[in-house]
């Protein structure tokens, strides 16, 4: 551990890059997945059965906890970390994305953003200043700079004006930021999928200069294609030396393709909400505990998982319980998405760090075209 926030490039393999956050309260592995805990919790998780994943970092929503419990009433309870009881690093996002989904509930504007709470109606305004205000007071290590997320489809003038109101309010959110030893602030690359305006927003990003930067305003709904596509040349856009953080993203092959782009670290609420609604994420694809044939099997979900719930409990009780709605079900389908994402990563790790990504990444396809196991 240090006292202050840096970044180590350990190793290349092609774009893929193999490398480690250094803050005071721990190490970030990367590429990294980070799981989220919208509201102080990853719903359906112990903050220890997170840990054992094998996850260095948590993300927070901004939005979320100004709304509730507050983020003055975290702070006087002695910050995030101490009140969700996860003492290794959290990212929280700036609340943007969040607000500029509310439609018909905000009204943007030069300052900031004037929004109704959707959980009680009450008025809010949030600013790059009272965002960076917000995230201090959760504690967080890693600051995300208050930006606007244009939804696409949009025209290019109209991404055009957004990007350049996300530059001003990522000057303000550095200005608001200061100087802060030990926590880190990221800005945000917007452009939509214009190749002109991502590398505008760059110029502008690194111009202010961060600590690390994210690659913002991809899926959205632009499909695949179209975000790797932005991937094959945004990252090098931005400065080798500072992590880059693809925010959103997302299914396995959506992280193995950017990886493979050279994107550092990545968050979303998928493993979480599918182990939920009984989707498990395994080495062969997608699995949905709910169908029928699974009533009968006595495999584990994924024969090669050690997760403890492949390790201990059956495909047909994994049924059962999630068909009975009972709570242990979200528990351990989302135990067990948590932990493939994680051992998605230590593989994808080693095999930078080897120099066989390409290998590994073609293992990874081809078992995925297996498809799963047919019942007994």
């Amino acid at each position: 551990m240090q006292d202050r926030f840096s970044f180590e490039l350990k190793a290349k393999d092609g774009a893929a890059r193999l490398g480690v956050i250094h803050t005071p309260r721990g190490d970030i592995r990367t590429p990294a997945f980070m799981p989220v805990g919208t509201a102080a919790t990853v719903k359906a998780m112990m903050p220890d059965s997170v840990a054992a994943t094998g996850a260095d970092i948590l993300l927070g929503n901004t939005y979320h906890l100004m709304l509730r419990p507050g983020a003055e009433r975290i702070d006087r309870l002695g910050g995030l970390h101490k009140f969700m009881n996860w003492q290794k690093p959290i990212l929280t996002d700036s609340g943007g994305f969040q607000v500029m989904s509310l439609a018909g509930l905000r009204k943007l504007t030069e300052e900031g953003v004037k929004f109704s709470s959707h959980v009680d109606g009450s008025k809010h305004m949030l600013s790059p200043e009272r965002s960076m205000e917000i995230q201090k007071l959760l504690g967080s290590d890693i600051v995300m700079c208050f930006d606007e997320c244009p939804a696409l489809p949009a025209t290019e003038e109209e991404v055009a004006k957004s990007v350049r109101l996300s530059m001003r309010w990522a000057q303000r959110s550095r200005d608001a930021f200061g100087d802060r030893p030990g926590h880190a602030l990221f800005g945000i690359m917007q452009g939509g999928v214009t190749r002109d305006l991502r590398e505008e927003s760059a110029k502008a990003l690194t111009g202010i200069g961060f600590d690390g930067y994210a690659v913002g305003g991809l899926a959205v709904g632009e499909g695949q294609e179209a975000m790797f596509g932005v991937l094959d040349y945004a990252p090098g856009f931005l400065p080798e030396d500072k992590p880059r953080y693809l925010m959103g993203v997302g299914k396995p092959d959506d992280i193995v393709g950017a990886v493979e782009r050279g994107i550092d670290m990545m968050d979303c609420v998928l493993p979480s909400r599918s182990g939920r609604t009984g989707q498990a994420w395994t080495r062969r694809g997608q699995v949905n505990i709910k169908n029928a044939r699974h009533q009968d099997d006595p495999r584990p979900l994924d024969e090669d998982c050690s997760c403890p719930a492949c390790r201990n409990y059956s495909r047909a009780y994994l049924h059962h319980v999630l068909r009975s709605q009972e709570i242990i079900a979200s528990m351990l389908l989302t135990w067990h998405n948590l932990h493939y994402y994680q051992e998605l990563m230590s593989g994808l790790r080693e095999a930078i760090g080897a120099g066989r990504l390409s290998a590994f990444v073609a293992a990874f396809h081809a078992k995925r075209a297996e498809g799963d196991i047919e019942p007994l």
